[in-house]
């Protein structure tokens, strides 16, 4: 008689208290999906492609109750916990195998206080959530530059986005969080209550518990910003990316240009004989009065001709969600990326001979500009730890056939690689990990000791143990 290959899930699941799985069911306001449930396939399914995991139970959370109990089931059963919240998670660390999944995407209430300025946003909710209703009042929060990114995530690996130059990281935003810790119990982390935990929480990922809402300072954003977005043809990259170092050298800070090279999509807005080649563009915003928005990016235009210009004005939300198409559920991602001291023409050089060579059309290297309010709060503000650093480098695979795996991943590992040995090189960015589990102090630096003090104190048997997250003391 032939025996039948079990998951991981499954193998998992069958080791588990059939009392402690009916009990967890029972009190539980959302569902819990089981290997054998009919939604257990669409319950570990995630945004990246690529990963393919199978825990032993989602347990898909309707609200705070739900978290707790999830969490305390996971330590009393001796799971491995991964929390999933509403958007990308490039990494997969969403899902676990064998393990238990809080699954927070239900999750997505968004209250806009405008007499405190602030707005509170439950845990699985997309920075599409978060910027619909704040700019009803015209107010945003500094997140993201995708709509469909959760903010559970972006928030807690730092967050740059459209906003940052002027208004700082996406943490730097935060007021205030509830979160469940290890032990099952509820906090409010602020300023205030449980400062330690708050400072930790703000970069530290998801290694010291479940953030359940998180609470943000609102600023006058939109509803209209001026969008820049030109490509050029690759050939044009030094004149573009010699410019582009003279204007950030005194771009105003309610302005921001990311510059990339990718291969010309087949769109209609591009021209046909262009497509498939290699060029170089520029995205960013700027927020002052639109009549100003030439003179702020004027220069940038006239170091060559573009080969398209899609930049105007457009409602914030839009300029939001502009990429959303690029990045659709399903297709296979690997996005990884270091920061720079500073950026000269060997990573110019880089950024154009490895797109060139890329196996995937739709792959991106980009050179995001930070500085501004990021860098001015110090380093040990926060857990967040590379402020200091005017420029990001990242890498982003993007494809879609299986079996093309291995070239992808092989690519982009080669680029970060040959950014790593450039002297102005450094540091790792949580939000674009990679699958590798890298030191802890990559990301850390100088705040790495007192990460593992507070991962110690508020979850000393490393129940959230994300890959490349601090790891508590051994002797507690």
């Amino acid at each position: 008689m032939g025996t039948v290959d079990k998951t991981p899930g499954e193998e998992s699941f069958a080791t588990l208290s059939k009392e402690a799985v009916a009990s967890l069911a029972a009190d539980f306001a959302g569902e819990v999906v089981r290997p054998s449930d009919p939604t257990y396939d669409d319950a570990r399914e995630i945004w990246n492609g690529m990963i393919d995991r199978y825990p032993a139970v989602v347990a898909r959370c309707s609200g705070v109750a739900d978290v707790v109990a999830a969490v305390n089931f996971a330590r009393e059963e001796g799971l491995e916990v991964a929390v999933r919240g509403g958007g990308h998670n490039v990494a997969g660390t969403a899902v676990n195998d064998g393990g238990l999944v809080v699954d927070l995407s239900e999750m997505t209430a968004v209250r806009v206080d405008r007499e405190a300025g602030t707005v509170r946003a439950e845990g699985g909710a997309t920075l599409g959530d978060v910027d619909r209703e704040t700019q009803l009042f015209g107010l945003a929060t500094a997140l993201g530059a995708v709509s469909q990114t959760g903010i559970a995530g972006l928030t807690l690996n730092g967050g740059y986005g459209h906003l940052s130059r002027e208004y700082g990281l996406a943490l730097d935003n935060l007021v205030s969080v509830d979160v469940v810790t290890a032990d099952g119990r509820v906090r409010t982390a602020s300023d205030e209550r449980n400062p330690d935990l708050f400072w930790g929480l703000r970069g530290g990922g998801g290694a010291l518990g479940i953030v359940t809402s998180f609470e943000y300072e609102l600023h006058e954003v939109g509803p209209e910003v001026s969008a820049f977005f030109p490509w050029f043809r690759a050939d044009d990259a030094p004149a573009v990316m010699a410019r582009y170092r003279e204007w950030i050298a005194d771009a105003p800070r309610n302005a921001g240009v990311l510059a990339f090279t990718a291969h010309v999509p087949d769109l209609e807005e591009f021209p046909e004989e262009s497509w498939g080649e290699p060029a170089i563009g520029m995205l960013g915003s700027s927020r002052g009065d639109p009549a100003d928005a030439d003179e702020v990016f004027g220069s940038l235009l006239e170091s060559a001709e573009p080969l398209v210009d899609l930049s105007g004005e457009m409602a914030y939300v839009d300029l939001q969600s502009m990429l959303d198409e690029d990045y659709p559920d399903g297709l296979r991602y690997y996005w990884k990326a270091i920061y720079l001291e500073e950026y000269t023409d060997e990573v110019v050089d880089l950024m154009l001979e490895h797109t060139e060579s890329a196996p995937s059309a739709l792959s991106t290297i980009d050179l995001w500009h930070l500085d501004g309010t990021v860098a001015d709060v110090p380093r040990d503000a926060t857990a967040f730890w590379h402020r200091d650093k005017p420029h990001m480098l990242t890498v982003e695979a993007n494809w879609e056939d299986p079996d093309a795996d291995d070239a992808n991943l092989e690519w982009a590992r080669a680029v970060i690689a040959k950014a790593e040995a450039l002297s102005v090189a450094s540091g790792r960015y949580g939000n674009f990990p990679g699958l590798e589990a890298e030191p802890a102090r990559l990301r850390y630096g100088d705040n790495y000791g007192r990460m593992v003090e507070l991962k110690t104190e508020y979850d000393p048997e490393n129940l959230f143990r994300l890959p490349g997250n601090v790891e508590p003391r051994a002797d507690g």
